[in-house]
């Protein structure tokens, strides 16, 4: 088999994989986890944003010492994004791993 004819059969094979119904569920469930936490993860930065350039006296409230609402906030942004991670990492060893087990099994099974 020449490598031509091995990249078509390649082609080919992915083609049928990503046309199964279990890649569509891996595709779906990925995106019903990244697009909704993406989405509240943005709006919660441009919160922040919004903030800092709009509501001054608000952002320089201090809260105990030099520690002020807005640097709160900012570490809040830090603490968010650890926290998304780890979800996410949960999320995908508990509902996207094992999909893609199958769906890896299947090809080196050869049922594609």
């Amino acid at each position: 088999m020449t490598s031509t004819d091995r990249e078509l059969a390649e082609s080919e094979e992915w083609t049928r994989v990503h046309a199964s119904p279990e890649f569509n569920l891996l595709r779906r469930s990925l995106r019903g986890f990244v697009f909704p936490v993406a989405g509240l993860f943005l709006g919660w930065y441009l919160l922040y944003v919004v903030l800092g350039d709009y509501a001054h006296g608000f952002m320089s409230v201090k809260l105990a010492g030099n520690i002020t609402v807005g640097l709160v906030f900012g570490l809040l942004q830090f603490v968010s994004t650890f926290a998304i991670t780890g979800l996410y990492v949960r999320y995908a060893h508990r509902n996207l791993d094992p999909l893609a087990d199958r769906i890896r099994e299947d090809v080196d099974g050869g049922r594609w």
